[in-house]
């Protein structure tokens, strides 16, 4: 297994502002674009910069996650958990396209 020093925003406890998966990473609000892009790089995954938990930059205190499914506090808003699913590629695209013709349909029948 290969090894790389790196930390995240300036953090050297790594496991506790990130969550990384097969499918993406979360990082620290404060990671900088080089190094999400170095991160990226490194791991092989996109990343992004998020919180959980209402805006906790704890990533790894509130977020457990694998290539299947997560598990978060109950603090975390939908704008957290949409950018969860989106990074970690938790919805298959038969869920994604059936909640965009719910979606779709509640807007008509707004509008």
């Amino acid at each position: 297994m290969e090894v790389f020093r790196q930390s995240i925003a300036k953090q050297t406890l790594v496991g506790s502002y990130c969550c990384i998966t097969n499918k993406g990473a979360l990082v620290h609000p404060k990671t900088s674009a080089a190094e999400q892009k170095e991160l990226a790089s490194l791991l092989q995954v996109p990343v992004c910069a998020g919180t959980v938990n209402r805006g906790s930059a704890v990533i790894g205190a509130g977020l457990v996650v694998n290539d299947w499914s997560a598990f978060c506090g109950l603090d975390t808003t939908s704008t957290e958990l949409g950018v969860m699913e989106k990074i970690f590629q938790l919805q298959d695209e038969e869920e994604a396209e059936i909640v965009n013709e719910i979606r779709t349909a509640l807007i008509d029948e707004l509008s």
